[in-house]
Formats: C-alpha cells, structure tokens, sequence
C-alpha cells in the first residue's frame, strides 16, 4: 500500500482530537493525529502495541504510573493493554502505529462522517 501525503480526510475522535488514517498493513496501522491545545484523552487501555512520535506540539503523557512532559521530537511505546492517557497543553502533530492495525481506525476512515 501507498499512500501519497494529503491533509484531508481527518476524522473526529474525541473533541478536539482528529485522526487521519495514513497506511496500513496486515500487520499494522499508521495514522496522524491532530490534538487541539486544552484537549484531553482520557485514561483507556486498549489490545494494541501503540509506538508515536512527535511531530509538533507539547503534552503530559501518561503510561501506566509514569506521567511524561511529551515535545516535539520524542517518541514512546505503549505496550498493549498499559492504562495511558494525554493532557495536551499546546496544539499538537503526532504520528503513530499500532498493532495490530485498529478494526476501529479502518471503520472510521471509510465512513462518511
């Protein structure tokens, strides 16, 4: 699969929490967020291997018990089924993978919402 890039086609997810699905694979899922400032992802867990980076913006990063200051450039693992959550404090771009590919991600990208 080839994806060229574009910026349409983001979804919404939570308010103020976008998502544009980029590739995926049988194996993966590669998608792009964007995260409005003052916007929170609460505190889930969910059967997916989810590896982000960074691309712009600031964040509080929770991963099981630790909580990180999250900015442009740094990375993270979260391994499947870890509680996590994100308090985003400035406008922010991340990319990310999950694995296996999210049935959700793939559902929401062919709807016409």
């Amino acid at each position: 699969m080839f994806k060229e890039h574009d910026d349409y086609g983001f979804k919404d997810v939570l308010d103020g929490i976008t998502m544009q699905l980029m590739c995926h694979g049988e194996h993966t899922l590669l998608a792009r967020f964007k995260l409005m400032g003052g916007s929170e992802l609460p505190i889930h867990k969910h059967p997916y291997e989810q590896t982000g980076f960074m691309l712009s913006g600031h964040m509080k990063l929770t991963i099981g018990d630790e909580i990180f200051d999250v900015k442009a450039g740094d990375s993270w693992c979260i391994p499947l089924d870890v509680v996590h959550g994100a308090h985003v404090l400035a406008d922010s771009m991340v990319v990310e993978v999950f694995s296996p590919p999210r049935e959700d991600y793939l559902k929401l990208s062919r709807s016409d919402k």
